[in-house]
């Protein structure tokens, strides 16, 4: 096939870009920006556009499709060409509907954990040597993409996320798949700027809930009361269970499941990764692979990039960072370091980049989210804000916001780095959460700007 995608440096569809050449399709594509890594990884593969920007002499009769990503808008020039020659066009979720119709699908969605949990499931399949194509939100070690799709593999594992697919299919990502075993692993309102209120929100993973197979499988978490209203108004042909955290101790810094045939020690963390864990569990038993399976793979277990993820440690002090960005991630991620490390000082750091959490009307969801740390530092930056077409907040607004008086506010990255500086590390925990970089932070330079190295 001759695939183009128009906005093909997005993390997933540049992904995608390099799953089709790598399956033998001959790829090209068009952004008008393109960062690292996407950069780097599509020139390595000979997909980088030769220019920036949209040009309607990519879109001809030839293509056999046309992918179309969320960055592009309706006037898109290179989207109307398309339109005109009357070509097939997907979005990315769309694709690999139409390229998965004859696998077993299955979807993990939720506003917290899905890239965790559709990465526990890929690794255990991996290790069992059960083939399985996928779409994971985050880079994994032994995987060169996050995307995979190939004819003969019977099922595919995907990442259900609920934000929009395409200026063209203007729906939840996750509405398009169809799964025949569904998990959702809790509902925290996000993406104001798209589901403006919190009940419409939920309705989304309602209608998710909707869209699963006949005679499906729905797994959820059984402490979210959202997701337990769903499940009882669920169709009656579909199968719900529900899951909660796996049994466990800590000894030493080290989380141990407790099983049946004794202790699996874990190289990830957190009650909210055990109850990950135990979701995964439930979805490889449906997929065929047992506890024994499970259990064997789930120890060497050591995250997705940007999941709790260890940068750096010494004796006395550890450094992590993470995606956290919403109220219940950063309070789930906060309160997993704590479990963790009761003895040490937390510093938590974390930085306010996305439209909801820059919107001031949203602003009230974070109270109380970084309660669980010694020390709390907010960053955000005004000329983002501005980008955004936001309200101007304050720092003294989203101070009051946080509700706690452990928590610091800087609008300047330069004041807050100069603010880590004179922290005190011994014995402590340093942890980094966004969805961003603290306007270009290379978290694997920070032991050296902070002397800790």
């Amino acid at each position: 096939m001759r695939v183009h995608l128009i906005a093909i440096g997005g993390s997933a569809m540049h992904n995608l870009a390099l799953a089709l050449k790598e399956a033998g399709h001959t790829v090209t594509g068009s952004d008008d920006e393109i960062f690292e890594p996407s950069k780097t990884r599509l020139a390595s593969a000979g997909l980088l556009p030769k220019s920036e920007g949209w040009f309607p002499e990519n879109i001809h009769t030839g293509l056999d499709a046309v992918i179309l990503g969320m960055h592009a808008r309706k006037d898109n020039p290179e989207l109307l060409k398309a339109l005109e020659l009357n070509l097939p066009i997907y979005s990315y979720p769309g694709y690999l509907y139409e390229e998965s119709r004859n696998k077993t699908r299955v979807v993990i969605g939720g506003s917290h954990g899905k890239t965790s949990i559709t990465a526990m499931v890929l690794h255990a399949l991996s290790h069992a040597g059960m083939p399985c194509d996928f779409l994971v939100g985050a880079q994994l070690k032994g995987f060169d993409t996050m995307v995979k799709v190939r004819p003969g593999v019977p099922r595919i594992l995907l990442e259900g996320d609920e934000y929009l697919a395409s200026a063209l299919e203007p729906v939840p990502k996750f509405h398009l798949y169809k799964p025949h075993i569904a998990l959702l692993s809790g509902v925290a309102w996000d993406h104001i700027n798209v589901f403006p209120t919190f009940e419409n929100y939920v309705e989304q993973f309602r209608l998710f809930v909707d869209k699963i197979e006949p005679n499906g499988q729905l797994f959820y978490y059984a402490g979210d009361p959202e997701l337990q209203k769903i499940a009882q108004t669920a169709r009656p042909d579909i199968r719900c269970e529900a899951y909660d955290t796996h049994p466990h101790e800590i000894n030493n810094g080290i989380t141990y499941l407790l099983t049946q045939a004794g202790k699996v020690p874990l190289q990830v963390f957190g009650r909210h990764n055990l109850q990950n864990i135990e979701g995964a569990r439930k979805v490889c038993l449906a997929l065929g692979l047992g506890n024994e399976a499970f259990y064997a793979a789930i120890g060497s277990f050591s995250g997705a990039a940007r999941r709790l993820e260890l940068v750096y440690r010494r004796n006395d002090m550890s450094l992590f960072k993470d995606f956290a960005h919403s109220p219940s991630k950063l309070k789930a991620t906060t309160e997993a370091v704590r479990e963790q490390f009761p003895g040490r000082r937390l510093i938590a750091c974390m930085e306010l980049h996305t439209f909801s959490s820059l919107n001031a009307r949203f602003l009230e969801e974070y109270k109380g989210s970084m309660a669980g740390a010694d020390q709390a530092y907010v960053y955000f930056n005004p000329h983002t804000v501005a980008h955004k077409k936001l309200e101007n907040i304050s720092e003294a607004q989203i101070k009051q916001a946080f509700g706690t008086p452990n928590v610091e506010v800087f609008s300047s990255s330069a004041s807050l780095l100069e603010r880590l500086k004179s922290e005190n590390y011994h014995n402590s925990v340093l942890l980094m959460m966004s969805s961003g970089n603290f306007d270009g932070l290379k978290y694997e330079e920070l032991p050296s700007i902070l002397g800790l190295s």
